[in-house]
């Protein structure tokens, strides 16, 4: 029995410069309780397939051929009135950030009442007791108190959760999950798919599982289709086609998956060319931008050391002169970075990972504890004026350089900004050239300097990110989460840059990630944290390889990762 069959299905989007053509000639089916993955790189067309096939495709987008069909219903033929009407009673969609799927000023059980009642006649007493069950089923512990709260009293795992519950609260027969696991940690990320697989195999829901994440696919998907510029490269059973790939490409994607289990000296990316940071030794942009880097004797390596760090949080208020106890977000934490070494920083969501980079970079000041770095004491926020050379000295990548770029400014100005505040270089025409051969060295076309950040993709503006930070000539690098939204293959070329990058200058790089197998392929030392402490820390083959906390062994089995007999096949 075919719960959902896509038929040679194209969509193309009319422009001022002609129809795009965002997917041809796709054809897939789900079953009941089957869960089919959809993979491939940004601008594959996943999303647009999932948008058309519960009729959400953004204007002017529409379907210029094939046949969607529900069961025995043809989504084509539907009124949009009956089409709106299908949406949420036999299709529900779960999107990647429940925070912006969820209404911050409605509670949860506001929200999960008004869908039921939406689509069903049921009263509100009925649609309560119905959401606290839901709410149970996928998980969430005292359901019938917790209903009452508001979305941003929900960690991000639990949110994901409730998204889910809004999603089941009609009944669906098919859900389609646009990367629902992308911005959760291990931990989370596997109780999210053990739920999804649950839901397959005891409510038989079939789920479009959109993803580009490897791992994900082999740890749950039946079936998978691999898509490449809105075409099917190849589909079938999904160890099938991980296991024994039958296309060049999908080979290609295989070989950008990093491995758990060992460590790559460099990850193989088809067609990189000049991805890599470059190395050249003449007069062109990229050697020019490669002396300025190193000139003034700046190029001896700097470790960073933290004794004893605490941050603590206000507590929310509960009246007019009381308020809850502090929050402990870093309790006590030592640890310290060698010179010209990574060291990669993993935990859960809520582990203070973040809280450590900001406490170095200086935008949240401990309550107590000491830091140095290069062997001088490095102070606390409100110590450090804005013409400390810390605030050079160290900088950061954020996990989403679309929103740590300003949209107004093109890139040649984002780039000097940096040699401006910094007084690196006060003429206009020598930040200009410096920032076209900043450019150059991590691998983007000269005429990048005059275009915006949304005329790029999500790999090119993280290597402008890169550009921008290095411009800043640091010694101490921190990257938070700088791969995590990104597809396999263009996460690949953006570690192969930042470990050439770490290589040529000597940077010392504090990773923050909470994907594993990424840390095993960059770090040289691991330090894993858990609710504001550190659990343990060493070499990153020993916390692989022979962890001693339990927590971090969790962490370890946790982590979906291709079958180690499939990469062999």
């Amino acid at each position: 029995m075919t719960l959902l069959s896509v038929e040679d299905l194209t969509v193309r989007f009319p422009s001022r410069f002609g129809e795009l053509t965002a997917v041809e000639g796709v054809s897939l089916s789900i079953g009941p309780g089957e869960i089919h993955g959809l993979v491939g790189e940004s601008g594959a067309g996943k999303s647009t397939i999932g948008a058309a096939v519960i009729g959400l495709l953004p204007h002017p987008g529409y379907v210029a051929e094939g046949r969607l069909r529900l069961g025995e219903t043809d989504l084509r033929a539907l009124s949009p009135r009956a089409a709106h009407r299908l949406r949420g009673d036999r299709i529900s969609m779960i999107f990647q950030d429940p925070q912006t799927s969820l209404d911050p000023l409605m509670t949860v059980e506001e929200q999960l009442i008004e869908t039921m009642q939406a689509h069903s006649d049921i009263s509100r007493r009925a649609a309560r007791e119905r959401a606290v069950d839901l709410l149970e089923e996928i998980g969430i512990r005292d359901a019938e108190s917790r209903i009452s709260s508001y979305p941003h009293q929900f960690s991000g795992g639990m949110r994901q959760r409730v998204v889910i519950a809004l999603a089941l609260c009609t009944d669906p027969e098919l859900i389609i999950a646009d990367e629902p696991t992308t911005a959760l940690d291990v931990a989370v990320q596997s109780q999210v798919l053990a739920l999804i697989r649950r839901l397959a195999d005891e409510r038989g829901i079939g789920f479009l599982l959109i993803t580009h994440d490897i791992g994900v696919i082999a740890q749950v998907a039946d079936r998978v289709t691999v898509l490449r510029g809105g075409k099917v490269m190849e589909s079938g059973a999904t160890r099938q086609v991980l296991g024994q790939p039958a296309h060049d490409y999908t080979r290609d994607l295989m070989d950008s998956v990093p491995p758990i289990d060992r460590r790559l000296e460099r990850f193989r990316v088809p067609g990189e060319g000049g991805g890599g940071a470059r190395h050249a030794q003449d007069d062109r942009p990229a050697a020019q931008a490669r002396r300025w880097l190193t000139a003034e004797g700046e190029t001896e390596p700097v470790g960073l050391s933290l004794d004893e760090v605490t941050v603590r949080f206000a507590g929310a208020r509960r009246g007019l002169w009381t308020r809850e106890a502090p929050f402990v977000a870093l309790d006590g934490v030592s640890l310290s970075v060698r010179p010209g070494s990574v060291l990669g920083l993993v935990g859960e969501s809520g582990s203070g990972k973040s809280t450590l980079a900001k406490v170095i970079t200086g935008l949240v000041s401990p309550a107590s504890g000491q830091m140095s770095l290069g062997g001088e004491a490095l102070p606390a926020a409100k110590a450090r004026p804005r013409g400390h050379a810390a605030r050079r000295l160290i900088q950061m990548i954020f996990q989403d350089p679309f929103s740590s770029l300003n949209a107004r400014h093109d890139v040649g100005r984002i780039l000097g900004e940096p040699l401006w505040l910094y007084g690196l270089e006060p003429d206009a025409k020598r930040r200009r050239a410096l920032s076209a051969a900043m450019l150059d060295l991590v691998g983007l076309p000269a005429d990048a300097i005059d275009k915006y950040p949304h005329q790029f993709s999500g790999g090119q503006r993280q290597r402008i990110a890169i550009a921008r930070a290095l411009l800043a000539r640091p010694r101490f690098l921190i990257c938070d989460e700088p791969t995590s939204a990104l597809d396999v293959s263009i996460q690949a070329q953006v570690l192969n840059l930042l470990k050439d990058l770490q290589s040529l200058f000597g940077l010392t790089v504090l990773f923050i990630s909470h994907d594993l197998a990424v840390v095993r392929q960059l770090a040289d030392e691991v330090a894993v944290m858990q609710s504001g402490k550190l659990v343990e820390a060493g070499p990153t083959d020993q916390i692989f390889e022979r962890p001693r906390a339990d927590y971090t062994r969790d962490l370890l089995r946790l982590t979906p990762v291709m079958p180690a007999e499939w990469r062999a096949a």
